[in-house]
C-alpha cells in the first residue's frame, strides 16, 4: 500500500464535475476490515456506551454522539494488540466504531418513547422493547442505504456530516502520526479537558443566558461547549447563520409575543398544565410551546426537503437497480470496492421480513388486534421511510447529537393519533398502540444518522459499504437487548419520571399522544410552526436547517454559529486561496478533535453518574457567584484564541 500522508483537501470539498473522489484507501487495495477482532470490539464497546447513554437521555433529554470516543478506544485497544504481534488496518478500525456506535442510536429513539408506556403503568416486556427497537433499528438502516449514493456521494463537500467527518480525520490522525496528527489530538485533549471543568468539576456553568432590556421574556444565551464550537467550524458560517437565525426567532420574537399574549391570562394554557404563562420563564415558554411550533416547522421541512429529493432519489434507485442488474450479470467483481452496496433483492427482503415480524408476532403490538397490527406496521413503515430521509439530511449539517429526534417523533405521533383517533382507537391500548409506532420511527431516524455518519466516514476512508450496512445491522442485533435492559434496570431503580430520572422526552410523546386522542393538542402552535416553514421556503432560506434552528434552543445554536464565523474569520484573513485552504484543514482537524474528546468525557461523565447513581457534584459555579457567566465566557473565549492560533500557524510550526 503506498505511504499516504493523511487526508487531501478533496475529502472537505465537493468534487469537480466529470471526477470522481479518491480515498484514503483506494478501491483497488483490500486491507482486513469485517474481522472478528473488530466486530468483538465494536460490540463490547457498544454495549458499554449504549447503557451509559441511555441513561443519560433519561435524565438530561439528550444524548451524545459515541462514534468518535469508540473509535479512539479502538484505535488504543488495537495498538495493545499490535504490541503482541496482532496486525490492524484502519478499515477494521472504522467496521470497530460502525458497530459500536449503534447502541446510542438504538438508546436514543428507546428512552425518547417506551419509558411513557411505564407511566401509563403499561410496562413494556424485555420481549417487546427488543422486537420494536430491532425492528426499527433494521428499518432505519435499510431505507437509508439506497439514500448513500445521492447523501453520501453526491453531496460530498456539501453535507458535511460533522461527526463522520471528525471520526474520519481521528482515525487517519492515529494511523499516521507526526505533524498531521497534531491538531486532531490537540482537539481531543482540548475537548475532553473543557468538559472536565463545565461537566465534572463544574468550575463554570455549561450555559450562559442573558435577559434583554426592554424585551418581555426576551433571552439571548449561549451552551459553553467545545464540541457545538467545533461542529460550527466544521459547518462553516453559512448554515450556522441560518441555524442561529432560526434560534433567534423562536427567542427574540415567538418567545416575547407568547409572553405579551398570556401577560392576563389566569389560568395556564395547554399544554401547561400548572403555571400561568406570566409566571413561567422564558425556558419553559420554549418547553411547553416553541417546542411544538419547531415540530411543526420540521415536519413542514422534511415534506419540503423529501418532495425536493424526489427526482434525485429516483437517480439513486435507478442507479441501484442498474448496479444489482450489473452484479447479477457479471458478478460483484465488475463494481468497485468502494460502490458496493447490499444489494435491493437484500433490502426488499429485510424490509418484508421486519413487516411480516411486526405482524404476525404479538408481542410487538400486544394491545392491538392482528387487523390493527396491520395498520400499525404499515403507519410504522411509511413514517419510518420519511423521516429516515429527513434525518439522514439533518445529520449531514448538524450531527447526531443535534439531531432533531424528538421533533421527528412528535410529527410520527402527530400522524398516526391522528388516524387512530379517526378510527376511533382512543382507548389505553390506541394509545399504547400510537406510542410504539411511535418509538420504531424514532429509533429508526436516529439508527438512520448514525448509519450516515458512518458511511461518510467510510467514503472518506475508502471502506466497503456493504461491510458498513452489515455491521451497522450487526451493532443492532447484538445491542438492543442491553440497551433494554439497562432501561428496565434504571425504572426499576428510580422510576421514570421522579426527580432523578424525569425522561422529558418520554414524557413529552405522552402529552402528545393524550393531547390528540384526548382532541387536546395544541394544533394552532403546530400550525405556526408549518406557516414559518412556508414563508421561509418562500423567501428562498433553506427550510430544513432553518426549522432545526427554530426547533431547538437557541442556545444551542449560538455555539455553532461562532464557530462558522470564527472559520470566516482565519479563512478570511489568509493572504491566498492556498493558505485559506490550509487553515480551514487545520481548524477542520483541531475542530473534529473538539467533537471527540467532549463525545468521550460526556460519555465517561455519564457512566460515572450511572456507577454512582447521581452526577458527579464538581465544586459547582457558585463559587464564582454573580460572576460565574463570565467565567465561562472567559474560558470560551480562551477556547477560541486557542483555536485561532492553532488554525492561523505557518504549516511546519511547532
Amino acid at each position: 500500500m503506498n505511504e499516504r500522508p493523511g487526508l487531501s483537501r478533496a475529502a472537505f470539498e465537493p468534487v469537480p464535475e466529470g471526477q470522481t473522489y479518491k480515498p484514503y484507501v483506494a478501491a483497488s487495495d483490500a486491507p482486513p476490515e469485517m474481522t472478528l477482532k473488530a466486530a468483538l470490539t465494536g460490540t463490547l464497546l457498544g454495549i458499554l456506551f449504549g447503557a451509559a447513554n441511555a441513561y443519560l437521555g433519561l435524565r438530561a433529554g439528550l444524548t451524545v454522539s459515541t462514534s468518535i470516543p469508540i473509535a479512539v478506544l479502538t484505535v488504543a485497544v488495537f495498538k495493545i494488540l499490535h504490541s503482541a504481534g496482532k496486525r490492524s488496518s484502519i478499515l477494521e478500525s472504522n467496521i470497530s466504531q460502525t458497530i459500536g456506535s449503534t447502541s446510542s442510536s438504538i438508546a436514543s429513539g428507546v428512552i425518547f418513547t417506551l419509558p411513557a408506556l411505564f407511566m401509563w403503568q403499561m410496562a413494556p416486556s424485555l420481549v417487546q422493547m427488543t422486537l420494536l427497537a430491532f425492528a426499527g433499528g433494521t428499518l432505519g438502516v435499510l431505507f437509508m442505504i439506497p439514500l448513500r449514493r445521492l447523501l453520501i456521494v453526491r453531496e460530498h463537500g456539501k453535507l458535511p456530516y460533522p461527526e463522520g467527518t471528525a471520526c474520519a480525520e481521528v482515525l487517519v490522525a492515529s494511523e499516521v502520526g507526526g505533524a498531521r496528527a497534531r491538531n486532531v489530538f490537540w482537539g481531543l485533549g482540548a475537548g475532553a479537558a473543557f468538559k472536565m471543568f463545565a461537566g465534572w468539576i463544574r468550575a463554570f456553568p455549561d450555559e450562559v443566558g442573558f435577559a434583554i432590556p426592554g424585551l418581555r421574556k426576551g433571552e439571548i444565551g449561549s451552551e459553553i461547549s467545545a464540541a457545538l464550537f467545533g461542529v460550527g467550524y466544521i459547518l462553516g458560517p453559512r448554515i450556522g447563520f441560518i441555524m442561529v437565525g432560526g434560534g433567534l426567532l423562536s427567542s427574540l420574537v415567538i418567545i416575547p409575543a407568547i409572553a405579551i399574549w398570556g401577560e392576563g391570562r389566569s389560568v395556564p394554557l395547554y399544554p401547561e398544565m400548572t403555571k400561568v404563562i406570566s409566571a413561567m420563564s422564558p425556558g419553559e415558554i420554549w418547553s411547553r410551546y416553541v417546542r411544538y411550533i419547531g415540530a411543526g416547522a420540521v415536519a413542514t421541512a422534511g415534506i419540503i426537503t423529501l418532495i425536493r429529493s424526489i427526482p434525485t432519489m429516483v437517480e439513486s434507485f435507478r442507479v441501484g437497480s442498474k448496479q444489482f442488474r450489473e452484479r447479477a450479470a457479471a458478478g460483484a467483481a465488475a463494481i468497485r470496492r468502494t460502490d458496493l452496496d447490499l444489494s435491493f433483492g437484500t433490502i426488499g427482503a429485510g424490509l418484508l421480513i421486519v413487516c411480516l415480524a411486526l405482524i404476525v408476532i404479538p408481542n410487538a403490538f400486544p394491545v392491538l388486534s392482528f387487523p390493527a397490527r396491520i395498520v400499525a406496521t404499515i403507519l410504522a413503515a411509511v413514517f419510518a421511510f420519511f423521516f429516515v430521509t429527513v434525518a439522514s439530511r439533518i445529520v449531514g449539517l448538524v450531527g447526531v447529537t443535534s439531531n432533531p429526534t424528538s421533533g421527528m417523533t412528535i410529527a410520527s405521533l402527530l400522524g398516526t393519533s391522528t388516524v387512530f383517533l379517526a378510527l376511533g382507537w382512543t382507548d389505553d391500548a390506541g394509545k399504547a398502540g400510537a406510542l410504539t409506532i411511535g418509538s420504531v420511527v424514532a429509533i429508526a431516524a436516529s439508527i438512520a444518522g448514525d448509519t450516515s455518519q458512518d458511511l461518510k466516514t467510510g467514503f472518506i476512508l475508502g471502506g466497503t459499504p456493504k461491510y458498513q450496512e452489515y455491521g451497522q445491522l450487526l451493532g443492532i442485533l447484538t445491542s438492543t437487548v442491553f440497551v433494554c435492559m439497562a432501561v428496565m434496570v434504571l425504572d426499576r431503580t428510580y422510576g421514570f419520571g421522579s426527580a432523578e430520572l424525569p425522561a422529558p422526552q418520554a414524557t413529552l410523546m405522552k402529552l402528545v399522544i393524550e393531547g390528540v386522542l384526548q382532541n387536546a393538542l395544541p394544533w394552532t402552535l403546530v400550525g405556526i410552526g408549518v406557516a414559518i416553514t412556508l414563508i421561509a421556503t418562500a423567501l428562498k432560506i433553506p427550510p430544513l436547517a432553518f426549522a432545526v434552528g427554530v426547533y431547538l434552543p437557541v442556545a444551542t445554536m449560538v455555539p455553532v454559529f461562532l464557530g462558522g464565523l470564527l472559520r470566516w474569520a482565519i479563512e478570511k484573513r489568509a493572504r491566498n486561496e492556498n493558505e485559506a485552504a490550509q487553515r480551514r484543514e487545520e481548524g477542520v482537524l483541531f475542530g473534529s478533535g473538539l467533537v471527540g474528546g467532549e463525545g468521550l468525557l460526556g460519555v465517561v461523565i455519564a457512566a460515572v453518574t450511572f456507577s454512582l447513581g447521581r452526577a458527579p457534584q464538581g465544586l459547582g459555579p457558585e463559587w464564582a457567584g454573580a460572576a460565574a457567566p463570565f467565567v465561562a465566557l472567559a474560558a470560551f473565549g480562551l477556547l477560541a484564541a486557542t483555536f485561532w492560533r492553532l488554525s492561523t500557524r505557518p504549516e511546519n510550526g511547532a
